[in-house]
């Protein structure tokens, strides 16, 4: 190995030592509560090193995202590899529980995903272009699945015709943001209050959203049923 490739090298391994660093502190303390000082601490680094790496605590929070966008894209292939679908609705069905089984597995990158979804954009504005192009790259490879199985759907037959397929993986994507947020911040209200198992609260409104776009469900309503 030359020499620059071994700096290359060098680089990368601190850099990932800083996301890790910076996951640890940020995943126990929360985001909002850490600082550069602890992330560099952690990082056993100076902070002008990690400010070497990284303009802004709010860079790395993109970084850690990215991480977490791609365990859940990889999730999500794993289930068409697994069990492949048969139709657009199973393809659907595949992707919100791949969201369910991603916040089990991964509540942090979840936590961090979510939040990061129902935050101001212009609170991102301190952030390189690199990691915020790669970050939207991402999160729309995830919208590109909901987007192409609605399509597939429409196609088919089994999704109602005439769907705005982009308009509504836009919606999808939203309601999915605000089920899986209720669920998870939620819980214990709905349990203790309605007696309904945040679960259970997860898969009914995944049958409430596909009844809405459902073929069957179109025909129903031209019956007035």
């Amino acid at each position: 190995m030359g020499y620059n490739d071994r700096k290359r090298q060098e680089k990368e391994i601190k850099r990932k030592d800083i996301i890790n660093a910076a996951e640890r502190v940020f995943f126990s303390r929360g985001f909002e509560n850490a600082s550069m000082d602890e992330v560099a601490k952690e990082a056993e680094f100076s902070k002008r090193t990690v400010y070497l790496y990284f303009n802004s605590k709010e860079q790395i929070y993109f970084e850690i995202m990215i991480r977490g966008y791609r365990l859940m894209i990889q999730m999500i292939e794993n289930s068409f590899q697994t069990k492949p679908p048969r139709n657009a609705l199973e393809e659907l069905r595949n992707i919100f529980f791949t969201f369910f089984e991603f916040s089990r597995d991964y509540p942090e990158y979840f936590k961090a995903i979510m939040e990061y979804e129902t935050k101001d954009s212009n609170d991102q504005l301190s952030v390189k272009d690199e990691s915020k192009a790669e970050c939207y790259r991402l999160g729309e490879m995830i919208f590109g699945y909901l987007f192409r199985a609605l399509q597939k759907g429409v196609a088919e037959g089994t999704l109602r015709s005439g769907l705005d397929t982009e308009q509504a993986a836009l919606i999808l994507w939203a309601c999915t943001i605000g089920v899986y947020n209720t669920g998870k911040k939620k819980g214990d209200y709905i349990k203790n209050y309605h007696g309904v198992d945040p679960n259970e609260f997860i898969s009914e409104s995944f049958q409430l959203i596909m009844r809405l776009i459902d073929r069957n469900g179109e025909n129903k309503n031209e019956k007035g049923v």
